[in-house]
C-alpha cells in the first residue's frame, strides 16, 4: 500500500492541475443592462489546458455599485437612477484574478412592435419567393 500512496498523489496533482484556471473573460449576452429584469453575467474560466469552463458564484465573487446579484444574474430595479454599473468578478480560488467592467443601463423601452409571420411572409415580393424555391 505504502509503495502505491506516492503514484495516487501523483496522479491527483495532475487532475488538480488541470482545472487550474489561468484567466478569467467576460462574455456578455447584451450590450446594456435593462431594468425591472435578472440580467446574466457570463464569465468563462481559460484552464491550463486551453478549454473554457463556465464559472459561477461558486467561483466568483461578484460585487457591484448598483442592483443586487442573485447567482450570477444581477437585477436592477425599476427606479435605479445612475446611467451605468461598475461590475468586479473576482476568483475565488485566487484573488489576483479578477475583471472590472462597466455596463450601461438601457434607456430606451422595450415597445418595439415586432411583425408577425404573416406580415414578413406578405410583404415578401415574389421575385424573392421565386427565388427562394429554385435556390
Amino acid at each position: 500500500m505504502k509503495r502505491f500512496l506516492p503514484v495516487i498523489l501523483l496522479l491527483l496533482s495532475f487532475a488538480a492541475k488541470a482545472q487550474q484556471i489561468d484567466s478569467i473573460y467576460v462574455h456578455l449576452y447584451t450590450d446594456s443592462l435593462k431594468k425591472g429584469t435578472y440580467n446574466y453575467i457570463n464569465i468563462d474560466g481559460l484552464l491550463h489546458n486551453g478549454r473554457y469552463l463556465p464559472l459561477d458564484t461558486s467561483n466568483i465573487k461578484f460585487s457591484s455599485s448598483g442592483g443586487k446579484f442573485f447567482g450570477n444574474n444581477l437585477f436592477i430595479e425599476n427606479d435605479f437612477a445612475p446611467e451605468r454599473v461598475s461590475i468586479k468578478a473576482v476568483l475565488k480560488s485566487n484573488p489576483a484574478l479578477y475583471k472590472e467592467f462597466i455596463i450601461y443601463i438601457k434607456k430606451k423601452p422595450d415597445d418595439e412592435n415586432l411583425r408577425t409571420v404573416d406580415e414578413i411572409m406578405n410583404s415578401a415580393t415574389p421575385s424573392t419567393r421565386q427565388k427562394k424555391r429554385k435556390g
